[in-house]
């Protein structure tokens, strides 16, 4: 049996008893308190990880790409919601082939999208359910909450094809958050926006079927408000260094790391990994916010500091005593994970520190 230790570096470790216990954990959650469970697989890119959260009670699953969507019924999953605006003919012609194998669900924000979308149903004789996505604070996509919401759904329900499902929203500007106390100010808003932006729409005379709400920092927060349906979390199969600078997970919740390798020791301050910005990514925070020290969180090293990366070679700031030496091998846990994991062709899954399988990652590169 393969050890970890003795992997080839820089390689991807998955970690079988957090990856289920995290999964297990937010399927517990959404029971408990009577709401569904979408996750959202853009974070893993795994059919095999998007099954064993169907298994554990999810409804379906979210992704943001046709891309992705396209993987993931390919793998036998025929309940996803597209989070994402589906625009031009190619994507109309992809999303048309995949309602023949699966029940999909697309998010729009525009009279414009809707009417291409409908025209499209039309032109293959198919039905789509839409839901309408809701900004509510993350300033991307969306409409704003309120009346904007209501005027956009009277339109989309004259079309003809189009079925109105409910709303959905992204709070992803809770990674913008300097404390716990804010993540809870944005989750608990995030939550009463979107339903009372529902009860809007309901007393005008439009079925609202679902609310959706998403994002892992607010998932469990948002999910408490009364009158959300659905919520949507992704990066909590994995968690990583930003999550446990927002206070949202401990570093032994953290089931994904970099495995990488001490290459040179060039003065006593300074050591250098195989691992640099094409295997842990650029990102530091979000949103001008930065709750991370460094490139990636070094395991069993608090006081190292990955201080920059060139492509292929990462450099951490060290003092003298520190004990590592050419050759030795050390665990990162990422910035964020989702894109960490989209650099990786495979991902070792370990069990006991022994590798038990490696899975390629069939949804990375999925962007179209």
């Amino acid at each position: 049996m393969i050890r970890v230790c003795d992997l080839d570096t820089p390689a991807l470790l998955l970690r079988e008893e957090r990856l289920l216990k995290n999964i297990k954990d937010m399927a517990d959650f959404a029971k408990k308190i009577g709401v569904s469970l979408r996750p959202h697989t853009k974070a893993h890119k795994l059919p095999q990880v998007a099954k064993l959260q169907l298994k554990m009670g999810a409804v379906g699953i979210t992704v943001s790409k046709l891309g992705e969507a396209e993987v993931m019924v390919e793998a036998g999953i025929t309940d996803i919601l597209i989070a994402y605006q589906l625009i031009g003919k190619t994507k109309m012609e992809r999303l048309m082939k995949l309602l023949k194998k699966a029940d999909i669900k697309v998010a729009i924000d525009s009279v414009a999208g809707a009417k291409e979308l409908s025209q499209a149903c039309v032109d293959y004789g198919k039905e789509v359910k839409v839901l309408l996505e809701v900004n509510t604070g993350l300033n991307r996509c969306g409409v704003l909450p309120g009346e904007d919401t209501l005027k956009l759904a009277r339109e989309v329900v004259k079309l003809p094809n189009l079925k109105l499902l409910g709303i959905m929203t992204h709070a992803g500007h809770v990674y913008g958050s300097a404390s716990k106390e804010e993540v809870l100010r944005v989750g608990e808003a995030e939550g009463e926006e979107m339903v009372k932006t529902a009860e809007l729409l309901k007393d005008n005379g439009i079925e609202v079927q679902v609310v959706s709400v998403g994002s892992t920092p607010t998932a469990k927060i948002s999910g408490k408000v009364k009158g959300v349906t659905e919520i949507r979390p992704g990066n909590y199969v994995f968690y990583d260094a930003i999550q446990i600078g927002l206070g949202v997970a401990k570093e032994e919740d953290c089931s994904l790391s970099v495995l990488a390798t001490v290459i040179s020791r060039p003065c006593p301050e300074r050591i250098i990994i195989d691992a640099g910005s094409k295997t842990l990514a650029l990102d530091q925070g979000a949103h001008g916010k930065s709750t991370v020290r460094g490139f990636g969180l070094v395991k069993g090293y608090n006081n190292v500091i990955i201080e920059r990366l060139s492509e292929e070679h990462g450099i951490l700031k060290v003092t003298p005593e520190c004990p590592l030496q050419i050759g030795d091998k050390i665990e990162i846990i990422p910035n964020h994970a989702c894109t960490v994991i989209n650099l990786f062709d495979e991902i070792h899954l370990i069990r006991n520190e022994e590798l038990i399988e490696i899975w390629k990652i069939k949804g990375r590169g999925q962007v179209r």
